[in-house]
């Protein structure tokens, strides 16, 4: 099943790049530089960071759940 996680805008406006995730977790978040590739990399690594706290929440909620070891 396909699942859309981020929705990904950039826009120039001048000399500034803008650029606006949208998640249904996160909602909008924006960002803005002037250079292109440093804006690729402040948004990456927001979604990386928002992905690996939620990869932790579910770790954390399984662990939490007890399940047990059938033997």
């Amino acid at each position: 099943m396909e699942e859309v996680l981020y929705n990904i805008e950039i826009h120039k406006d001048g000399d500034i790049y803008l650029g606006r995730i949208y998640s249904d977790v996160d909602g909008m978040k924006e960002f803005k530089n002037h250079r292109i590739e440093a804006l690729l990399r402040d948004i990456t690594l927001d979604i990386q960071l928002a992905l690996d706290e939620f990869a932790n929440r579910i770790t954390e909620f399984a662990e939490g759940e007890g399940i047990e070891e059938i033997e």
